[in-house]
């Protein structure tokens, strides 16, 4: 009813920045945009020999978990990854499986982590998307360089940004909810933790006792448990593939879930959203949706 499409389109091209924010950005929508990145020399240079030889013993932040899940719930937590600082060429042997590991490893520091901790990549790519910039009146507030392990996956989630995903080798996976999902959509609070690996190379989880509880979805939109969130059942996700050289634009507050293929390289540009109408919407739903299951 509110006109959301079956599927994600495609756009052949990039589009003008009006006619971006008046297709796409202002009522909210996804699309997947072809040749908005065919320019970029990274889509041929970011081979694992490039980025040995380009960035090599630099010693960068790597998340580690057990189980490939960062920033998720589990076992009653909302546990963060361990974010260990080693070499990066270290890390490329064991997304190449030159060295084994049972655990799951996965470069995806937000906090612009392109532009601070590998600034050598940033030429093969673009500092910001001209027609967005444009679009939106703002640079981005963070550029991030994502690569890992197929284990590694990232948890339903929303953000407060438009978000231009790009992917420049493999695939990525979405399944995406709109924001008039909330309803059928279960947050619960949880204490916030930290994996830590034990002198025995094992995880333990230990909580960080002085920090506020964190609220967070604790579904699995791939495998939900409709006896305990029957509400879910309702939902109406999306899931798309984008393929190396296309771009997804991912609107602020939609619901996400992200797996890959292994190794898949991306980079993505968070530009801050409006706080307007939308928002207050979004808002109102939330706030709806929290006094009903209070009833």
């Amino acid at each position: 009813e509110l006109g959301w499409p079956e599927s994600v389109p495609y756009l052949d091209r990039p589009p003008s920045p009006l006619e971006f924010y008046r297709e796409w950005v202002s009522p909210n929508k996804p699309c997947i945009i072809r040749n908005a990145i065919s320019h970029w020399p990274s889509l041929k240079k970011w081979t694992s020999a490039y980025l040995r030889e380009v960035v090599g013993p630099k010693v960068v932040s790597v998340a580690v978990t057990p189980n490939g899940y960062a920033d998720a719930v589990f076992q009653d937590r909302f546990v963060m990854p361990e974010e260990r600082q080693m070499p990066f060429m270290d890390f490329l042997d064991i997304v190449e499986k030159k060295v084994t590991s049972p655990n799951v490893f996965y470069v995806q520091k937000q906090c612009s982590n392109l532009t601070e901790e590998f600034p050598e990549l940033v030429c093969d790519v673009q500092p910001d998307i001209p027609w967005m910039s444009e679009a939106l009146g703002k640079k981005p507030d963070a550029v991030n360089f994502w690569l890992g392990e197929s284990a590694a996956v990232t948890s339903l989630h929303k953000d407060h940004y438009e978000n231009l995903y790009c992917v420049v080798s493999g695939e990525k996976y979405f399944l995406l909810h709109p924001p008039s999902d909330r309803p059928f959509i279960p947050y619960e609070l949880y204490q916030p933790a930290t994996y830590h690996v034990s002198e025995n190379g094992s995880f333990e989880i230990v909580d960080e006792k002085t920090a506020e509880k964190v609220p967070w979805i604790p579904l699995d939109p791939l495998n939900p448990d409709l006896e305990l969130y029957p509400e879910y059942a309702q939902a109406k996700p999306l899931q798309c593939t984008v393929k190396a050289g296309e771009m997804l634009y991912l609107p602020s507050l939609w619901f996400h879930h992200v797996q890959q293929s292994h190794g898949c390289i991306a980079v993505n540009y968070w530009y801050d959203m409006e706080y307007d109408i939308k928002y207050s919407y979004y808002q109102l739903l939330d706030c709806l949706t929290k006094t009903v299951k209070m009833l």
